[in-house]
This record gives structure tokens, C-alpha cells and sequence, in this order.
């Protein structure tokens, strides 16, 4: 029986995510245009300026994530808006994956990113993407957009089609934790 490709767990980077969105987390700087401040008693500064789509909203999401299947078989996609995904509570591993030109996921492209708490990854639309956790569940600040949020759980609720975003089955994965 063939084993199902692997995927190796790659740290947080923000030249590695960059084909697939931004790292959040990131220190200040105060030698641009970007808005900042730094004081003895706290410190302050834009990291990213959110895109929803146009016309959108920003949703502010509480996810519990719990899944520690290694075992990739399915990704999901957002078509309007970027998504943001902070760890609060312990680390994730996002898998994340381009799109092709016909907007099939670019299996070629699939990374796993670990977001450690306190960062984060803001992916661009039409990223395909899933989440998992290793040791314990993680509890995650999410931006979004209302109207995808609404998408997606209708559709996983009733099975209606998903306008906004796509779930699609692929060829199993396994995710590579190393000497984790």
C-alpha cells in the first residue's frame, strides 16, 4: 500500500508565507511610514490593514480547534476576503496551498506553517488551507468576513452549495511533525 505524501511542519517565517499571505507578530518598526509608538509603558503599531472584499465587513471569530489527525484529506478555500488566524491558547499547524489557474488547490504549493500564540498568518483570498493542533486544543482569534462565516455554515450545516468558499477533497496528505 503507498504511503501518503508527507508534509514537513515549517516555522512561522515572513518570507516563507508570503506567496500565501502575511505573518502577523511581527516587531515594531519605527523607521517607515507605518503607523507606531513606542513608550516605556506600551507600544503600538499597524501590522496589516485587513481586506474583507468588497463590500465587506470584518468579523471577529472564536475558534476551538481540536483536530490532531495527521492525515490531510481536505482543504477549504475563501473566494471575497482574507482570513487571519492568531493563536490564543496553544499553537497551530495551518497547512496552507495556492490556487491554481482553473482555482483547484496547487498541491505542489502545500506547506504547514506552525503558528506559535501570540502570532499569527493573515492568508489572501483563495487560499486553500486547513488547521490542525499537535498536543492540546487551541483556542484562536479569527478575522473574517460575516457573509463567508454565514456561507460556510450553512453549508456545512445543511450541505447547501458554499458561494464564498469551497471545501475540496484531495489526495491524502500526512503531516510531518519531526521530533515533535
Amino acid at each position: 500500500m503507498p504511503t501518503a505524501p508527507s508534509i514537513p511542519i515549517e516555522p512561522l517565517d515572513a518570507t516563507r508565507c508570503e506567496p500565501y499571505g502575511w505573518m502577523l507578530g511581527k516587531p515594531v518598526r519605527t523607521d517607515g511610514d507605518t503607523p507606531s509608538f513606542v513608550s516605556p509603558a506600551s507600544d503600538f503599531w499597524r501590522e496589516h490593514v485587513f481586506d474583507t472584499g468588497t463590500p465587506g465587513e470584518t468579523e471577529i471569530l472564536w475558534v476551538a480547534y481540536r483536530n490532531r489527525d495527521r492525515t490531510i484529506t481536505s482543504l477549504e478555500m475563501h473566494r471575497l476576503t482574507q482570513q487571519a488566524i492568531v493563536p490564543l491558547t496553544a499553537p497551530v499547524i495551518h497547512l496552507v496551498a495556492a490556487s491554481l489557474e482553473d482555482g483547484e488547490p496547487d498541491l505542489n504549493s502545500l506547506r504547514a506553517f506552525e503558528i506559535p500564540v501570540g502570532k499569527g498568518l493573515c492568508m489572501r483570498p483563495n487560499i486553500w488551507h486547513a488547521t490542525r493542533v499537535m498536543d492540546r486544543d487551541a483556542t484562536c482569534l479569527m478575522l473574517t468576513r460575516p457573509s463567508t462565516t454565514y456561507d460556510l455554515v450553512v453549508h456545512l450545516k445543511t450541505g447547501a452549495p458554499a458561494c464564498e468558499s469551497a471545501i475540496k477533497t484531495i489526495e491524502t496528505r500526512t503531516l510531518d511533525a519531526g521530533n515533535r
